[in-house]
């Protein structure tokens, strides 16, 4: 088996403890007063009476402060083509077009006092692409939010967004990989957010039959090792997984990459569940679609929410329904209707309720709103026949499960085609850094299954500026649309920075281009910041 392909460099980011082990303390000397009786096989000790000291005695746990660390994302390389027929580890790629470009934005808020910290953009392998030096607030000046912010950076491989914690606080940052190509076999448009390096994660939406490929990037931003391990979860059973999916290894500050064909070829829907011991690692799945000559789309599927009782995806464009399902019914076009996809990957069959709900309200699903996912399979569950409208699906079980749709652009069959792929999303709750790229149309959109939501979007512009917030009120069951402008005073937009109050909403980023290109992007959950872990000593 080749060993995987992976760059070397520099640390680029820093790893950050997530959470520290019981410390115990053991009295083991002798004890002065203490009776020690032994008898046959037996071995009894008497305990002393000296009093334990007040630092072990029963009570409310002390906290132990955990400084911030600094903020880092991982973000998605360019999608390229493979070349020849490679087995699981060691793809070689070509240039995907002529056309083709993949850029990175990024954004950097300032803190409460105004002060940007220092951040930069490395290749995987520690390369630097972009410093952006801190700033103090000038003395005499009001302090106010800003921004540092980088519209489109150029990459040719995987990359990592990284800000230096300052104080207690870890900076507030964001990034946003586009790829686009106008010729080629992967013409189209892909997006995807740039995420916190995990230890468990689930990406879902792959295809390993015939004319799909999906190559798995892992990337280890970290100064620690860390060992990989893949599960998958397909729509035919699996006894179990390859044991070559199992160790992988990715060196510090490199990247690895993984053509999921080479362990399970013949999955119209493959899941990958990616954990990692060591250093966590950023993982994206290029996936792409050719129907003989025809480009059938791309787009960089990063994680989804991890299963649980109760899904939302947002984010779901539909074409006419009749002319999709004519399409559909072409030979080699069942994928270009739109669907959703539920995994379960236990041991027991969920009983899933679905709801739709469009801009206007709920809209009933014709195949009916009761689906029975089978346990450790992919279930889909088609979407056509809806009206053309942008919509929202919530749905929830009595086991655990995770959820993505497959939402197609194009009706022709002998024109490219594109798609794009929201998973299920986290709960919106307050100030997420979304960055939107440069250019193009870009919508946020947003479900909210029950009750009502308020929805506040921050433009942030290129010069650094944050402007005056667009307010937009959800009625559950409706799913809402916030458009991202196309410049504020002046001045192009790079980012949102977008806060929920209310009932629990879920949004996806939505941006479609010229023809049929679509994608989306997942919204990530706000950094955390200096954490006081409970710490109990005992003997």
């Amino acid at each position: 088996m080749k060993r995987p392909s992976e760059g070397r460099g520099a640390a680029s980011g820093r790893n950050t403890p997530t959470g520290r082990g019981r410390r115990a303390r053991t009295v083991g000397a002798a004890i002065a007063g203490g009776l020690l009786v032994a008898a046959g096989a037996a071995l009894t000790v008497y305990a002393s009476g000296i009093p334990a000291p007040a630092s072990l005695a029963a009570g409310t746990a002390r906290s132990a402060e955990v400084p911030a660390g600094d903020a880092v994302r991982g973000c998605a390389g360019p999608a390229r083509l493979l070349e020849g027929t490679p087995v699981q580890g060691d793809p070689q790629f070509s240039p995907a077009s002529k056309t083709a470009r993949t850029d990175v934005s990024a954004v950097v808020l300032s803190d409460t006092q105004g002060t940007l910290p220092d951040a930069s953009v490395t290749g995987a392998d520690g390369a630097l692409l972009k410093s952006l030096p801190g700033q103090a607030v000038a003395a005499g000046t009001a302090a106010q939010p800003r921004a540092a912010v980088v519209p489109a950076q150029s990459v040719s491989a995987a990359a990592i967004l990284t800000a230096r914690a300052a104080g207690g606080d870890v900076p507030d940052i964001a990034g946003l990989t586009r790829f686009s190509a106008s010729d080629g076999d992967l013409r189209g448009l892909a997006t995807a957010s740039c995420t916190v390096p995990a230890n468990d994660q689930w990406l879902l939406g792959a295809s390993t039959t015939v004319g799909r490929t999906s190559v798995l990037t892992l990337t280890n931003s970290s100064a620690t090792p860390a060992t990989v391990d893949l599960e998958f979860v397909g729509d035919k059973p699996l006894a179990q997984a390859p044991p070559s999916s199992r160790g992988l290894q990715v060196k510090p500050n490199s990247s690895a990459s993984y053509v999921l064909s080479g362990y399970l070829p013949g999955q119209a829907n493959l899941s990958v569940h990616v954990r990692s011991t060591g250093g966590p690692v950023s993982a994206v799945i290029q996936q792409s679609t050719l129907r003989g000559l025809t480009p059938g789309g791309v787009e960089l599927i990063t994680a989804a929410a991890a299963p649980a009782a109760r899904q939302t995806v947002a984010g779901i464009d539909l074409q006419d329904p009749a002319q999709a399902k004519q399409l559909a019914a072409r030979q080699g076009f069942a994928d270009a209707a739109a669907s959703l996809a539920l995994t379960v990957p236990g041991a027991a069959d969920a009983v899933v309720q679905l709801r739709v709900y469009g801009r206007n309200g709920p809209v009933a699903l014709p195949g009916g709103g009761v689906v029975t996912a089978k346990a450790g399979t992919v279930t889909e569950v088609s979407l056509a026949g809806l009206p053309a409208g942008t919509y929202s699906v919530s749905a929830s079980a009595d086991v655990s499960f995770t959820a993505s749709a497959r939402v197609p652009r194009g009706l022709s069959a002998t024109e490219p085609l594109d798609f794009a792929s929201p998973g299920a999303s986290i709960r919106l709750g307050d100030d997420h850094v979304l960055a939107v790229g440069k250019g193009l149309t870009r919508r946020v959109v947003v479900g909210v299954p029950d009750g009502r939501a308020q929805i506040r979007a921050v433009p942030v512009t290129d010069d650094g500026r944050l402007h005056a917030a667009q307010t937009v009120d959800v009625a559950g069951g409706t799913t809402a649309v916030v458009d991202v402008p196309a410049e504020a005073e002046g001045s192009p937009v790079a980012a949102l920075l977008i806060s929920a109050t209310g009932d629990p909403a879920y949004g996806t980023l939505v941006t479609t281009g010229d023809g049929n290109a679509i994608a989306a992007a997942s919204i990530v959950a706000p950094a955390a910041g200096a954490q006081a872990l409970p710490v109990t000593l005992g003997y």
